[in-house]
C-alpha cells in the first residue's frame, strides 16, 4: 500500500516536469503599454541667493555696457533751443453749448421825479441872434437861428431857457460889436444877475469888433428859467443906436441830473 503511494508521487513529478519544458515556438504575445500618469505637483521656490558685490572703479578702459549701466550726475540744463516753425492753423471746432444766464443787473435809477428815462435825462441848445440893432436894455434877447435845441427846452421867441431834468447845468454866451456892449445871464435860481460888459472907447477904433463872453454853472430845478438880457452901464446913445452888424450866442447844456 505504501509502495503504492510512493510509486504515484513519482509518476505526477515526472509529468510535471515533462509539461514544463516548452520549445521556441510555443513563446507569448507582448503586452500594450500603460496609460501616462498624471502631472506632478509644481516644486517648492528655491532659496534667494546672495546679495552681489558693489561694481568697483578700476584705472583704465571700462567696457562701454558697465559705463551705460552706471548712472552719472545729472548734467546742470541745457540752452534754450532755437523756437521750432509755427505749426498749421487748426480747423475750426464746433459751436460750444450756450452760457447759464448772467445774474440780474442793478436796479435802475429815477431821473427827474422818475418821469425821465436816462435816454431823456439831456438838454442842450445853442442859439443865435443875428439882427443888427441893439439888443433893447433890461429885456430878454431874442434870437434869430437856432443851432441845437434837443429836447426843446429853449424857446428862441421868447429867449428863455426852461428846466426839464433837474440837475447841474452849463451856461455860456459870446457876442461880437463894434460898439461897447453890456450882457448878463439872468435866472430864478440867482439871487443876482452876473453882468459882463466890454468897452469901445474913443482912444480905440471903432471900426474893430469887440468881442464879450460869459459863463455859469447852475444847479436847477424842474421849472427854473434861465435867459440872457441886456443892461445899461457906461454905453453912450451912439451905442444904443448903432446898426452895424452885431452878433450874439447863447448856449447852455446838461452836466449832469440830479439822480446821477
Amino acid at each position: 500500500m505504501g509502495g503504492y503511494y510512493g510509486l504515484a508521487v513519482l509518476v505526477g513529478v515526472a509529468l510535471l516536469l515533462t509539461t514544463g519544458q516548452c520549445d521556441v515556438g510555443c513563446r507569448g504575445m507582448d503586452g500594450h503599454a500603460g496609460e501616462k500618469g498624471a502631472p506632478g505637483r509644481n516644486g517648492w521656490p528655491g532659496l534667494k541667493g546672495e546679495k552681489g558685490e558693489p561694481a568697483v572703479m578700476r584705472d583704465g578702459l571700462m567696457d562701454a555696457g558697465v559705463l551705460l549701466r552706471l548712472k552719472g550726475e545729472e548734467g546742470s540744463r541745457g540752452l534754450q533751443g532755437v523756437m521750432g516753425a509755427k505749426g498749421y492753423r487748426g480747423d475750426l471746432g464746433t459751436v460750444g453749448l450756450p452760457g447759464i444766464p448772467g445774474r440780474p443787473g442793478a436796479e435802475g435809477k429815477s431821473i427827474g421825479h422818475g418821469q425821465h428815462s436816462p435816454q431823456q435825462a439831456r438838454s442842450a441848445f445853442s442859439v443865435m441872434r443875428t439882427d443888427h440893432s441893439y439888443p433893447p436894455f433890461n429885456q430878454r434877447v431874442t434870437y434869430q437861428n437856432t443851432v441845437v435845441n434837443k429836447p426843446v427846452d429853449f424857446n428862441a421867441a421868447t429867449g428863455q431857457f426852461t428846466c426839464r431834468v433837474p440837475g447841474v447845468y452849463y451856461f455860456t454866451f459870446h457876442s461880437v460889436a463894434k460898439v461897447s456892449i453890456c450882457l448878463r445871464i439872468a435866472s430864478d435860481a440867482l439871487s443876482n444877475k452876473l453882468g459882463f460888459c466890454d468897452y469901445n472907447t474913443a482912444n480905440h477904433n471903432r471900426n474893430h469888433d469887440q468881442v464879450l463872453s460869459g459863463g455859469v454853472v447852475l444847479q436847477l430845478t424842474a421849472g427854473q428859467k434861465v435867459w440872457l438880457e441886456s443892461f445899461k452901464d457906461q454905453q453912450t446913445d451912439a451905442d444904443a443906436r448903432d446898426t452895424r452888424e452885431k452878433q450874439i450866442i447863447f448856449s447852455g447844456f446838461l452836466l449832469f441830473s440830479n439822480s446821477e
